[in-house]
């Protein structure tokens, strides 16, 4: 009878041990780069939000516009709603604030939903968003600066 080479009992307990330990070093660290993932996509999107009502105000301004910044940031007139085209005016990029518009979905981490005039949030986790409000005065689109998520997202 032939000996065939394989691996022993011992060889394979130990490469099982191995990869446990492995797993449960990598699995919580997988978790928070997802949170941070969320975290660099929102202050992406408030940076691009903030960098179009700028481009607005410069096209006001050089049409002469006593009133520089845009009034509203969209023309979404249901709060709460998912599916909305937020941050866009649908009218050629005349006056929109983003060349795409971000879609609204309430409750799903990552994403903005409209929840008063001139006033969006957006979701760091299912559980916790994060209020922002657009003042057509001076132009800001800010949040509370109390609030350890908005210093994330806004700063």
């Amino acid at each position: 009878m032939k000996m065939k080479p394989a691996f022993t009992m011992m060889e394979l307990i130990f490469v099982i041990v191995v990869i446990g330990i492995l797993a449960a070093i990598a699995v919580p660290k997988l978790m928070v780069t997802r949170n941070d993932a969320v975290i660099v996509k929102g202050k992406s999107q408030v940076s691009a939000i903030r960098n179009g009502i700028s481009l607005q105000k410069s096209r006001n301004m050089l049409k002469g516009d006593s009133t520089p910044y845009p009034d509203k940031l969209d023309n979404v007139t249901s709060y709460n709603v998912d599916d909305q085209k937020l941050f866009y005016f649908n009218d050629g990029n005349a006056s929109n604030i983003l060349e795409y518009p971000i879609y609204s979905k309430k409750g799903i981490d990552g994403h903005w939903v409209k929840t008063a005039a001139n006033k969006y949030a957006f979701y760091v986790r299912s559980d916790k968003n994060v209020s922002f409000e657009y003042n057509s005065t001076t132009g800001s689109f800010d949040c509370n600066h109390a609030d350890s998520d908005c210093k994330r997202l806004a700063q």
